[in-house]
This record gives structure tokens, sequence and C-alpha cells, in this order.
């Protein structure tokens, strides 16, 4: 009988141009992935179908635990990307206990597109949520690529394989 191995992922730190930002957010939400689709349907097909036609933008948020004001110029500035990483520690547990921890690293080009000037409440701490779109993810496990996404290059990668490639090719971009 195989022993049943799991995988966690509960922490981070998040960095702003290489600079630690260790214990000033409270929250990073890192893009989601959303495939844009597009139906297809035929003379002769029973049925109605989609296809894959690109990516969503990407976009995330970082809550911050209170105001910064050595951050802020940078979130403030649309017109200038900033270089966002995300760094956690993937363990693998067995029924032995811990076996395996791992880089998880997720690299981010992107920009803020709302940027507070706070939230206040009686008696309550502050709330100060940013939100940012990103052009480039690029998310590695021990070193190995799993995901790539530049979307001013047109690249699409999934564990190191080009997607796009003969798109690219075909195009002539």
């Amino acid at each position: 009988m195989a022993s049943i191995q799991v995988n966690t992922l509960h922490n981070a730190n998040l960095y702003i141009d290489g600079n630690s930002l260790l214990g000033q957010a409270e929250e990073f939400k890192l893009p989601v992935v959303t495939f844009k689709m597009v139906e297809h349907k035929a003379v002769g097909m029973v049925g109605t179908i989609k296809l894959p036609s690109g990516i969503d933008a990407l976009e995330g948020e970082v809550k911050w635990n209170s105001f910064y004001p050595s951050a802020w110029p940078k979130l403030l500035d649309p017109f200038a990307t900033l270089q966002l990483q995300a760094r956690g520690s993937l363990e693998t547990h067995s029924s032995q206990g811990r076996i395996a921890q791992v880089p998880y690293v997720v690299f981010l080009t992107a920009a803020f597109n709302e940027v507070p000037a706070g939230e206040f409440s009686q008696n309550d701490k502050a709330v100060f949520s940013s939100k940012y779109y990103a052009s480039y993810i690029r998310q590695q496990v021990n070193g190995q690529d799993i995901l790539e996404i530049d979307a001013m290059a047109n690249i699409y990668k999934v564990g190191g394989v080009d997607k796009l490639d003969l798109y690219r090719q075909n195009i002539g971009g």
C-alpha cells in the first residue's frame, strides 16, 4: 500500500522591487488565471463547445496591516511597473511527518490601479487594500517553472512548455 503524501503552503513573504515587506502585508492575493472562452456552434453539431481565445487580465490585491509611507509612492505611480515577489515554503508530509520543504516563488511585473488613503472606524485599526494588475507572472516550485505568462510578449508556458510558440510564428510576431 502506497503512503499518502500531502502538501501544505501556508504563509509567504512579499517583496516589492527586491525589498522585503515582512510584517507589513496582512494578505497578498495573487492573480487568478482565467481563460477567455468563445462559443463555437455549427450546423450538424449536436452541441455547443467552448474554445480558448486568450487570458483575462491578471489582477490581485494587497491588504496592508497599516500605512507605510515608504511603499505608497511606488504604489501611486500607474505609469511605472513594480517587481512583486511572493516567497513561501511548500511542505510535503507523509505518515512519517514532514519529509520535504521546497521554495514556492511567484514573480510579477505589476502596477497598482487602486491605492487607498485609508478606511477608518471608531476604535478599529485603519484598513488599507491596494489592487494591482500584472502583465507578467512566473510561478516556480523548487526552481522549476510551473507557469509563465507575459501578456506583452504573447508568452504562455506551462511546465516550461511554450504553448504559443507556433501562434507567434503564425502571426509573424
